[in-house]
């Protein structure tokens, strides 16, 4: 399901029903979904909600769609306002999430090397905290799996598609300057 024409066809087959075309499209767009909800900086539990209640607004709005090539936009879109939705709810300061840790490649046995990879996964995650808000939006969402087009990515996040590319540019030159810099404070 990769053209606009697969993705077409799968809205309306499973729209009519088809079980395997709606278990496509989740397949194909939940990483998505989960990446707008995070980029928002919601605790595990409200996006959690926030990607059910998207997927229920898909449910709820499946046979409408005016144009089910693009559902991986309006996806993005409804996931970013229930996103918003629930920040603008929140009354009490949320507790920090913790951050999600890349898998070590160094064997279990190996502590050192999993020392290793436990402080370069830390130090890129707080080189990413010290970006722009922009920024840090612009990379998570990017980072889903599968990766979203650049149209799904502009509906996310609400920011022309010609300047997503130079934008992801500028952000990684920043976020590359940030380890270099943050590598050798380390290492002095």
């Amino acid at each position: 399901m990769e053209t606009p024409e697969q993705v077409a066809a799968a809205v309306r087959a499973a729209a009519s029903g088809d079980d395997q075309a709606w278990d496509a499209l989740v397949e194909r767009f939940n990483g998505l979904v989960w990446s707008v909800a995070r980029g928002h900086r919601l605790s595990s539990t409200d996006a959690a909600d926030v990607v059910q209640t998207t997927w229920l607004r898909l449910v709820e709005h499946l046979d409408r769609l005016r144009q089910p090539q693009q559902v991986g936009a309006w996806l993005a879109t409804t996931a970013r306002r229930e996103s918003l939705r629930v920040l603008r709810l929140a009354t009490r300061e949320q507790p920090r999430d913790e951050q999600v840790e890349f898998a070590a490649d160094a064997p279990e046995d190996s502590p050192e090397l999993v020392a290793l990879a436990h402080e370069r996964s830390a130090l890129l995650w707080r080189s990413l905290e010290e970006l722009s808000p922009r920024c840090r939006r612009l990379l998570r969402v990017l980072m889903a799996d599968p990766a979203p087009s650049y149209e799904e990515v502009s509906a996310a996040l609400d920011m022309p598609v010609g300047s997503i590319g130079p934008t992801r540019g500028r952000c990684l030159d920043c976020l590359r300057r940030r380890l270099q810099r943050a590598a050798v404070t380390a290492q002095a």
